[in-house]
């Protein structure tokens, strides 16, 4: 690979990493180019974006304020996982892709700025994600006044039967 060519992977990268706040680490050795189309496609359609890379290039481009603990997940062949929007929609997807076709492996990642090991993937799998999340959040906001505005009503319904009862008798 030519020093050009490197130059603009690394700029490349540096974009990528400047850009998302968050990225999976994976380890894909024995994905064949269907199951790889496959989950590019998949990764796409979520908005996220997926990328091999070559391990010292994208350690030069790695922001220098992560741990150093990051810098260990590249070795081996290395693909990164850039969600856009729902980090956790993404890591349930990683999860499940791989449990389909047993070659995917996460080695780590970040979250939000902070790391983890793939021991701690499970984890972040179990969280809620973002639209679970405000879906949640509105049913909280909205149960109370849903309530209040049931016990406003009930006397008015009671008082329009009684009404219609009396009415019904004479």
């Amino acid at each position: 690979m030519k020093r050009e060519s490197k130059t603009k992977l690394i700029r490349e990268l540096d974009g990528l990493f400047s850009k998302y706040d968050s990225f999976y680490v994976l380890d894909f050795q024995g994905l064949t180019v269907a199951q790889a189309t496959r989950l590019r496609k998949a990764i796409r359609q979520m908005g996220g974006v997926f990328k091999v890379v070559k391990n010292r290039l994208a350690l030069r481009a790695l922001r220098r304020e992560l741990p150093a603990e990051v810098q260990a997940f590249f070795q081996k062949p290395t693909a990164l996982a850039f969600p856009d929007g729902d980090v956790i929609a993404l890591a349930k997807f990683l999860k499940e892709f791989s449990a389909q076709n047993k070659v995917l492996y996460v080695k780590g990642g970040v979250v939000q700025g902070r790391a983890f090991p793939p021991e701690r993937f499970d984890e972040v799998c179990r969280l809620s994600s973002r639209s679970e999340l405000l879906a949640k959040i509105a049913y909280l906001i909205s149960s109370p006044l849903v309530n209040l505005l049931r016990t406003m009503q009930a006397p008015l319904s009671q008082f329009g039967s009684m009404l219609n009862q009396l009415k019904t008798k004479k």
